[in-house]
């Protein structure tokens, strides 16, 4: 699995297209045959109390994107608070998880963990 991590409109969807996926192969849905997760962030926001359960089937897609949610101002509404703390402890455990963990700046990939992955075939 390849956690790819970036601000919105850093390029993620991009990058993964440029791995050879289309996009017919993302989707929002954890438990979908998607190879590819999208927008985490707003999976865990819907439900942070079953967060935790996402682990599992996360671990089993080929990427999973994710918006990171832990910089800037910490915000006043406490669940606000508790979805940013949700989802970069989620973020955490998947990165121990990946092969390979991809920080997309300006459309820019760096491998922060592991290699940038391939092209598939």
């Amino acid at each position: 699995m390849v956690l790819i991590l970036g601000a919105v409109g850093a390029g993620k969807r991009e990058f993964a297209r440029s791995l050879g996926y289309r996009d017919e192969e993302m989707s929002t849905d954890v438990y979908s045959d998607a190879p590819i997760v999208t927008d985490l962030e707003e999976t865990v926001r819907k439900a942070p109390d079953q967060a935790e359960s996402l682990l599992v089937p996360l671990t089993k897609k080929e990427l999973v994107l994710c918006c990171e949610v832990g910089s800037g101002v910490i915000p006043l509404q406490k669940e606000d608070r508790i979805f940013r703390e949700t989802t970069g402890r989620i973020c955490v455990k998947l990165a121990k998880e990946a092969d390979s963990v991809v920080r997309l700046v300006a459309g820019i990939p760096m491998a922060i963990k592991g290699e940038l992955p391939c092209r598939r075939s």
